[in-house]
């Protein structure tokens, strides 16, 4: 095979040590290895460094393995060109396994190009990836406070949940605050309701009666604390994330335009795959690079699973989530589609098509820099207008009734 990368390096990454193979020509002409191990320390790192300029090395490789992979790239990163490569791309015939083999391969298939480099953004969105992504953790955890707190009030007979759409509304919390309190009588709880809730006060009365014990009142005051405390630590988190997304100012107000896309959302897909589109050849590359598309499992003519791969998890997560919210929308494109591919394909596969079709457009907008062009909520009976009307046609006839199709004649104005 050819020779790509003359001096280049492969590194087997770990936790507590790194082994790294050198392949270099020597003066007659031949492949020379050397091969040597080092800890994980940043003083490690810097020799390491120091160890791969001596041998001449312009290019790395090492496996994407979890979270230790990122202290070696932030050190070799602007000395050398690092490649962080697919683990699942460099696998190695079966037998024989060591970390010194594993290095030796990757060095081996670096320097015949037998390996694509993974997407790393710059530091700039590196920064506000991180950030965006530990704000959806405490997110997540905000949430699952919120249901400890439903089954701790279905514990003391207490209905809320059935009533009010949020628990942690301001009625809610005002409600439970009163409910901590001592305040037990169902009629001067729903009185604390406010707006539209106040029309189910007697709804409310019923369900706010029940036998709250002190355990109760013990579990549900520290469940409310850890909220706030969590509230407090995402209000954090969104001031520092506006004060990072000041690069990328022109790009979260396009994105919002998009149906189902709120600025956590825009900001999360920015992180995530940047705003140069020039990176992703098109829009289905992005999408397949997301793990928004369907797999290719075929053999002998026979096509078999076709299960997405994993993907980007938080930009797959981020955008199912703004799809099954514009899924409770009205008169737009994406809610028109996704009743359509729901009906046959089933709610879930809906949603994924849906955060597909939400990602293409995320990728044109980002590309043209222009907002979102609703193509409306009847695009696709009227992209064909005689089929959707045999179609309801039949239905009808199947219902016994008989059927005459008939164009109604424009109305020239006045």
């Amino acid at each position: 095979m050819d020779v790509v990368y003359s001096h280049c390096a492969g590194l087997d990454v770990h936790k507590k040590t790194v082994v790294a193979c050198v392949i270099t020509p020597d003066p007659q002409g031949k492949v020379q290895k050397d091969i040597r191990t080092f800890g994980t320390m940043t003083a490690d790192w810097l020799t390491l460094l120091d160890w791969l300029q001596t041998h001449a090395i312009t290019h790395v490789a090492m496996e994407s393995t979890g979270e230790y992979w990122k202290p070696i790239y932030n050190i070799l990163e602007g000395n050398l060109e690092v490649w962080l490569v697919n683990a699942q791309h460099i696998k190695a015939v079966p037998g024989r396994k060591t970390d010194v083999k594993d290095a030796e391969w990757i060095a081996d298939l670096l320097r015949h190009g037998l390996v694509h480099p993974s997407f790393i953004p710059p530091v700039s969105q590196r920064d506000l990836r991180e950030l965006t992504r530990h704000r959806a953790n405490f997110v997540r955890e905000r949430a699952t406070l919120i249901n400890r707190v439903q089954k701790t009030l279905e514990s003391a007979n207490i209905k809320l949940a059935a009533v009010a759409s949020d628990v942690l509304g301001v009625s809610g919390r005002a409600m439970l605050d009163a409910l901590l309190a001592g305040q037990s009588d169902g009629t001067a709880l729903a009185e604390l309701a406010k707006g539209r809730l106040r029309n189910k006060r007697d709804e409310l009365a019923r369900a706010l009666t029940g036998r709250v014990k002190p355990h109760h009142r013990f579990v549900l005051t520290e469940l409310l604390c850890q909220i706030d405390a969590l509230d407090e630590t995402i209000e954090h988190f969104n001031r520092e994330i506006e004060t990072y997304c000041v690069p990328f100012q022109e790009a979260i107000p396009l994105l919002d335009t998009i149906p189902g896309v709120a600025q956590a959302t825009a900001e999360m897909i920015v992180a995530e795959i940047g705003t140069d589109m020039r990176r992703f050849p098109s829009a289905d590359h992005l999408a397949a690079w997301a793990g928004l598309v369907p797999g290719h499992n075929e053999s002998a003519g026979k096509r078999r699973s076709g299960k997405t791969r994993k993907g980007n998890r938080v930009l797959r997560t981020g955008l199912v989530q703004a799809a099954h919210a514009v899924s409770h929308t009205n008169n737009n494109y994406l809610v028109a589609q996704y009743p359509r591919l729901a009906a046959r394909r089933g709610k879930k596969k809906a949603l994924v098509a849906v955060a597909h079709s939400i990602l293409v457009i995320a990728y044109h907008i980002l590309q043209r820099k222009q907002v979102y062009q609703d193509l409306g909520g009847n695009y696709f009976d009227e992209r064909d207008s005689e089929k959707t009307a045999q179609r309801l046609a039949k239905r009808i006839e199947k219902l016994g009734y008989q059927v005459t199709l008939q164009t109604q004649p424009t109305q020239v104005p006045a």
